[in-house]
């Protein structure tokens, strides 16, 4: 027999969540732009081309033909200069221009100006990142060279992105997401015996300190509202590199510690058996944390994608880890609050 259990959320108030977050990713984001006009001669057509191509290295948006936006910092103000130069030496016009407002043009607009191309460069990323993780079903790609050379250029052209990534565009949480799932599965097991590392009691820990890294995405918020909640009410929570881990906290959801991705579960998953937890809703809970972080298919869980995107407005609409800790501790006990005890054959 197969049991389908129901996950009910109040998807009203999420909705009106997701607003005043979005409405938060909105304010205060920039304060001016650089705008650089563009005026080119009809020959050589080879200058065309080196503009173009300038500009879309520089992460350049056109606002219209001929006129180009970057944010105003003083990097992008020398790559503006340089350029205009270039274009000047070649008889071309190009004049460099601070503004504070576009009329006809709110800040939604600019913003979406900035994220449309990165979201598709994103797109294009997580596609390659997708087939390695295929291939890296089979158990000899993680040590295959070929496979290893590919993650090299993958991470080098997500760093190429992000340096013109300047307002942070959505798309980039799941090349991040792919990146972590792939690091878990390609990390190397480490040949240390039971008895030198003892497994942790987690019916023994209170008051302590708790590390994980950054950027704390939805397998990460769901483990540190598991532990507040139901293992450790006094936590505090840390956020570092992994080679910065403080020596007195407890890590979780990192490559290589015991509390983390084991076998086909998530974090959540392994904190939810190791602390011994018997409660049917945080079972239904995992499952949806499972497919929102790991997206393998494995439960049947439509409402992961919209917890997902909730979790990815709030990463976009601060930069303050604990900040959105603390709202993503307050989305998972509303979810978990909201989860039907019974299920239906």
């Amino acid at each position: 027999m197969v049991t389908v259990v129901s996950f009910h959320v109040k998807w009203a108030a999420i909705t009106a969540a997701l607003d005043t977050i979005l409405k938060l990713l909105f304010h205060g984001v920039m304060s001016t732009l650089l705008l650089l006009l563009v005026g080119l001669p009809p020959s050589p057509s080879s200058l065309r081309v080196r503009v173009w191509r300038r500009l879309r290295s520089l992460g350049a948006v056109p606002l219209k033909r001929s006129a180009y936006l970057l944010p105003d910092t003083p990097e992008r103000y020398e790559d503006f200069q340089w350029l205009a130069q270039e274009i000047q030496r070649e008889g071309g016009e190009a004049t460099l221009i601070r503004i504070q407002q576009i009329e006809n043009v709110g800040q939604e607009e600019v913003l979406r100006l900035f994220y449309e191309p990165r979201d598709l460069d994103y797109r294009q990323l997580a596609a390659r990142y997708r087939r390695i993780l295929k291939r890296l079903e089979q158990k000899s790609a993680a040590k295959s060279a070929r496979v290893q050379q590919e993650l090299a250029r993958l991470a080098k052209d997500h760093q190429r992105i992000r340096d013109v990534d300047f307002f942070g565009a959505p798309g980039g949480a799941e090349v991040r997401r792919l990146e972590e799932v792939i690091a878990m599965r390609t990390r190397r097991p480490e040949p240390v015996r039971r008895e030198d590392r003892p497994t942790i009691d987690l019916t023994k820990l209170k008051g302590r300190r708790w590390v994980t890294r950054p950027r704390p995405h939805i397998d990460r918020l769901a483990s540190a509202w598991l532990i507040k909640r139901f293992i450790d009410p006094e936590a505090q929570f840390v956020f570092a590199p992994p080679a910065e881990f403080p020596q007195d906290a407890i890590p979780f959801d990192a490559p290589g510690v015991e509390l983390s991705h084991q076998g086909e579960d998530c974090t959540f998953e392994t904190l939810v058996k190791q602390a011994r937890l018997r409660d049917r809703r945080l079972a239904r809970l995992a499952e949806v944390v499972h497919e929102a972080d790991l997206r393998d298919g494995k439960y049947a869980r439509e409402e992961a994608r919209g917890i997902d995107v909730a979790v990815r407005a709030l990463l976009a609409a601060s930069a303050d880890d604990h900040q959105v800790l603390a709202q993503g501790m307050a989305l998972f006990e509303g979810l978990y609050a909201t989860t039907s005890r019974k299920g239906t054959a």
